[in-house]
């Protein structure tokens, strides 16, 4: 066994984060796996770690003895489930069927299957309820898919603590989670093995909460990335003659980058002023968000991501510039000028924009790059909910303002030479502009004590007054409920 971070449990017997009257013995239950795989074996070691007495059931068990913790067991796999009421089933689907011989054995005992499919939908039933019918004197519990064989080694701490669990025995399910709590995981009930499709897709899924950011950060590329070829390498071709296509692989590209970065940077923070100026209009912070603000304001630590992935790609393709072969023939063209000319080519105004633009760049990058650290799970959770607040929200809008000002520094006085507007299209970074200003305008109009006092009552679950009408007595002292005399 190791002697390091499997000498004993990371988490111990207790777990803040779960419920705790799920507190087993562990030293005085045994728990049987079937299977000799890299899953077994990592799933032994937690459990001989934790306190469990491990039988292992294998079809060859003097050859797989020393890939196991010498305290478990390795035996034949009818032995194994003889010692033991609770059998991990660690083999694949198709491998089922060679338990047959044993249902008698198995019959009564726990069968928790933790095993996951290769494609979605390739099967009709799940794997835990096809093992059911094959042994329909068995109770299944699914569970421990969605764990990988590194988690098991290393602890949750390197991994998700969260364990799926479903039965239709509520019993065998509760002692599953036990098992799990144990482990140091959190078991979540997912209801009855019915839910055990749902289970098994989990570990199928790619990265489905950044699909929606990644194509929109491919579509926004896409888009400012034909705007600056028509404008940087099209127009001088049809224009003036001039072949500008080396650009495509570099320069182009450097140019795009800056674009999608900044325009996601600031879709960071458009959904939080969309969800003010909700909240301010209805009076409320209990009506519902609609469903496209809902799902923008939970995938804002992806675009956020992606965002600082495109501005970093930006920073290494920027100081890759000048070791091009072209930039170089340029820099001899451009000496060679200045020599004909004699002419001094030190500008002043040039020196300073251009200073105080890479410093903005550098700023910009470096608050971009505490925002990407502090948003990994490792480092948000040593933070107090006050101090990742700062981080993301206070100094999220430094880093917007910062590189608000890093483009309008790039700009200049571009924006109204009538030179840059080739095809009568814009520069780029005036469109990049766009939606940053508007929500730094917006926030700074939030900041105003008379809406900042207002959106902070909102949110500590003031409402709108709502006027009740009733009706006054008539003189006979009857009420009348079709007219209204005073309302409240």
């Amino acid at each position: 066994m190791p002697g390091c971070d499997m000498a004993k449990p990371l988490l111990g017997h207790t777990n803040t984060e779960s419920d705790s009257s799920l507190a087993p013995d562990a030293g005085s239950r045994t728990i049987g796996i079937l299977g000799s795989g890299d899953f077994a074996r990592s799933l032994s070691m937690r459990l001989v770690c934790s306190g469990f007495k491990v039988v292992i059931g294998s079809r060859n068990p003097k050859r797989n003895a020393s890939l196991f913790p010498s305290a478990a067991e390795v035996t034949f796999q009818a032995d194994a489930i003889k010692k033991t009421s609770i059998i991990f089933v660690a083999i694949f689907r198709e491998h089922y069927t060679t338990l047959c011989d044993f249902s008698d054995e198995l019959a009564g005992k726990i069968l928790v299957d933790v095993s996951n499919n290769t494609e979605r939908s390739h099967h009709k039933e799940s794997n835990a309820e096809y093992l059911a019918s094959l042994f329909p004197a068995s109770t299944v519990v699914k569970g421990f898919n969605v764990i990988s064989a590194w988690t098991l080694q290393s602890g949750p701490r390197d991994g998700n603590k969260q364990v799926f669990i479903c039965c239709d025995n509520q019993e065998a399910k509760r002692t599953v989670a036990e098992i799990a709590h144990t482990l140091g995981f959190i078991p979540v009930d997912m209801g009855c093995l019915f839910s055990a499709r749902e289970i098994e897709s989990i570990p199928l899924r790619l990265l489905p909460a950044w699909k929606i950011p990644v194509f929109l950060a491919l579509g926004l590329f896409l888009c400012f990335y034909t705007y600056n070829f028509i404008r940087q390498v099209l127009h001088p071709y049809i224009w003036d003659k001039k072949n500008k296509f080396y650009k495509m692989p570099v320069e182009v590209i450097n140019t795009t980058l800056p674009c999608v970065a900044y325009v996601m940077l600031s879709l960071v923070y458009l959904p939080g002023v969309l969800a003010a100026i909700f909240q301010l209009y209805h009076c409320t912070k209990y009506r519902r968000f609609p469903d496209w603000l809902d799902q923008w304001l939970q995938h804002r630590k992806q675009i956020g991501l992606l965002s600082f992935y495109c501005a970093a790609l930006h920073a290494a393709y920027s100081f890759c510039l000048p070791m091009r072969q072209s930039q170089r023939y340029l820099l001899l063209n451009e000496a060679v000028k200045q020599m004909e000319k004699k002419t001094d080519a030190w500008v002043e105004e040039e020196v300073w924009r251009k200073e105080i633009y890479i410093s903005l760049g550098i700023m910009a990058l470096g608050l971009l790059s505490l925002l990407a650290i502090t948003s990994l799970p490792s480092i948000s959770n040593s933070l107090t909910w006050r101090e990742f607040s700062f981080i993301q929200s206070t100094l999220g809008f430094v880093a917007l303002v910062i590189s608000t000002l890093h483009t309008l520094t790039y700009g200049w006085t571009r924006a109204f030479d009538e030179n840059q507007y080739k095809f009568y299209l814009p520069p780029t970074f005036t469109l990049t502009l766009l939606v940053p200003c508007a929500i730094i305008l917006a926030k700074l109009f939030f900041c105003l004590p008379c809406m900042s006092q207002r959106l902070r009552r909102i949110r500590n679950g003031w409402e709108k007054d709502r006027y009740v009408k009733f009706t006054l007595p008539r003189a006979s002292g009857d009420f009348s409920s079709g007219e209204t005399s005073s309302t409240v």
